[in-house]
């Protein structure tokens, strides 16, 4: 059956999409992913040889009218009218976001059967407008959503790179001693500001025990390898191996992404998350954090609060104990099988 996949702008919607295209690919149907312009995904999906297929695609900001992002959300839709009849897929998935809607949108006025992931603790805006026409809903977390459209909702959990290596061995092969702990520091795809400018020197009294793996982000790597200087046991990289560097990790501290929280999940990482402020994404983060918080599976702080990061963080690298709880909870909710139980049901929508 011929498949479309959507979403774009961000690592946590373009990996997902990614991972269940890779999966329908693998069950012998025709994939192809559409995303935005500009996008990272113009550069992530043609690597991995699915077809891909790039689109206008506008922003909308929830605080003020943007006549140049309206016209591309236009233009977007125009396209993805042509494309849906190019591509003629039998269903789409979108992962949401802006690069996520065009496609969606006309499919599902057209009739094409359309599969939401919603990601976070809320529906994001994208979703919001989707879902009322939308055939299912699948969620990454077990929240309750409104009569009207929980009845089309299912549990899946977020696809996630589902490949897990020894410690020991993923340590040595990134360059650590095996022997001791080794915290993972990571602010998503594209890195934290907050993060790269706080961690460094909150880090510093345990070194002696702890060794560091910081990822920046590209544009994040300079200002934090200064900042770190010459640190024992301390090394920043723009871009880490996720399977692995999760894999080697005794604990972490992240934003909360909800692909980040789902891949805690999944290795099972004792974690700190410090979600980004509500102002910046609607308050996704803060929720996703309070999601994993509430059933005692991270630590949470406020990255306004210095003292709370602080606290929480000795908390964190101090407390074996406290540690093995996190991990013990985060098992409850790992999303193994995540990828699977999507593409099946895009198939059985497809059907």
């Amino acid at each position: 059956m011929k498949i479309a996949v959507t979403g774009g702008g961000s690592g946590g919607h373009i990996y997902p999409a990614l991972a269940v295209a890779l999966r329908l690919i693998e069950l012998g149907h025709e994939v192809a992913y559409v995303g935005a312009e500009g996008g990272m995904e113009t550069r992530i999906v043609p690597e991995t040889g699915v077809p891909f297929h790039a689109l206008p695609a506008g922003k909308y900001n929830r605080n003020t009218v943007q006549p140049r992002e309206a016209w591309k959300a236009l233009q977007g839709l125009v396209t993805a009218r042509a494309l849906l009849r190019k591509l003629r897929p039998r269903a789409v998935l979108s992962t949401g976001g802006f690069a996520g809607f065009p496609l969606a949108f006309v499919a599902e006025r057209a009739s094409v059967p359309v599969v939401l992931l919603e990601q976070n603790a809320t529906l994001g805006l994208a979703n919001r407008w989707l879902a009322p026409r939308a055939r299912r809903i699948a969620l990454a977390m077990d929240v309750s959503l409104p009569r009207r459209l929980a009845y089309k909702a299912l549990v899946t959990g977020m696809p996630v790179r589902e490949e897990r290596h020894d410690p020991r061995a993923a340590k040595q092969a990134l360059g650590f001693d095996p022997d001791r702990p080794l915290l993972l520091v990571m602010g998503g795809s594209q890195g934290s500001l907050a993060l790269n400018r706080a961690l460094p020197e909150l880090l510093e009294p345990y070194l002696g025990r702890w060794q560091v793996l910081h990822q920046t982000g590209e544009r994040g790597y300079d200002e934090t390898r200064d900042r770190v200087g010459d640190r024992p046991g301390y090394r920043v990289e723009a871009f880490v191996d996720a399977p692995t560097a999760w894999s080697a990790a005794d604990a972490a501290v992240t934003r909360a992404g909800a692909t980040t929280l789902a891949e805690a999940a999944f290795h099972g990482a004792p974690l700190l998350a410090v979600p980004l402020p509500q102002g910046v994404d609607g308050g996704a983060q803060e929720q996703n954090a309070r999601f994993y918080a509430t059933r005692e599976a991270v630590l949470t702080a406020d990255q306004d609060k210095p003292g709370d990061v602080a606290a929480q963080l000795e908390r964190l690298l101090a407390d074996a104990d406290l540690r093995d709880l996190l991990r013990e909870n985060l098992g409850e909710l790992s999303p193994a099988g995540a990828t699977e139980r999507l593409a099946h049901l895009l198939l059985e929508v497809a059907e």
